[in-house]
C-alpha cells in the first residue's frame, strides 16, 4: 500500500476558449454593423415653393365651416343635406373610388356636420377619409 500523500493539482482557468468566443462575437458584430456614410457626396436638394397650389386628382378637400356650411375643393355646396354633398363629391372625385376625402373642419364645427360629410362619402362609395389638422404653432399665429 502506498501511504504517501498525493500532490493536489491546483485548479487553473483556461483562457483560450474564452478568447475564442470573444473573437467570434467581435467578428459577428463587425460583420452585422452598418456604417453611415454622410460625407461621401455633397448633394444640393431641389427647393419647392410651399405656397404652390396642389393639384392631386385623388384628393377631394371638404371644408366644414363653424356654422355648418360645406365647400368641396373650394366650391361652395348649395344646401346642407347629405344629398347635395353627395352630388358635389361625385363631381369632384376625379379618380373615382380611389379618391381620398380630406375633411378640413373648423374647430367650432358641430360633430354632426363632420358625420354628414362622412355619410355622404360612404353613400357615393368613397371609403378613404382623413382629417386635416394644424399644429398649435400655426393656430397661434392666426
Amino acid at each position: 500500500m502506498n501511504f504517501r500523500p498525493r500532490a493536489k493539482d491546483e485548479p487553473e482557468i483556461n483562457l483560450i476558449p474564452f478568447i475564442d468566443v470573444l473573437l467570434v462575437v467581435l467578428i459577428f458584430l463587425m460583420l452585422t454593423t452598418t456604417y453611415s456614410k454622410f460625407t461621401e457626396m455633397q448633394l444640393k436638394l431641389p427647393v419647392a415653393d410651399t405656397e404652390a397650389a396642389r393639384d392631386y386628382p385623388k384628393e377631394v378637400i371638404v371644408a366644414v365651416s363653424a356654422d355648418g356650411r360645406y365647400s368641396v375643393n373650394k366650391h361652395p355646396v348649395t344646401g346642407r343635406g347629405t344629398e347635395a354633398l353627395s352630388e358635389s363629391l361625385v363631381d369632384a372625385a376625379k379618380a373615382g373610388k380611389d379618391s381620398v376625402i380630406i375633411i378640413s373642419a373648423d374647430a367650432a364645427a358641430t360633430h354632426q356636420s363632420v358625420i354628414t360629410v362622412m355619410e355622404a362619402a360612404r353613400r357615393v362609395g368613397l371609403t378613404q377619409i382623413t382629417f386635416a389638422t394644424q399644429s398649435s404653432a400655426q393656430a397661434g399665429a392666426k
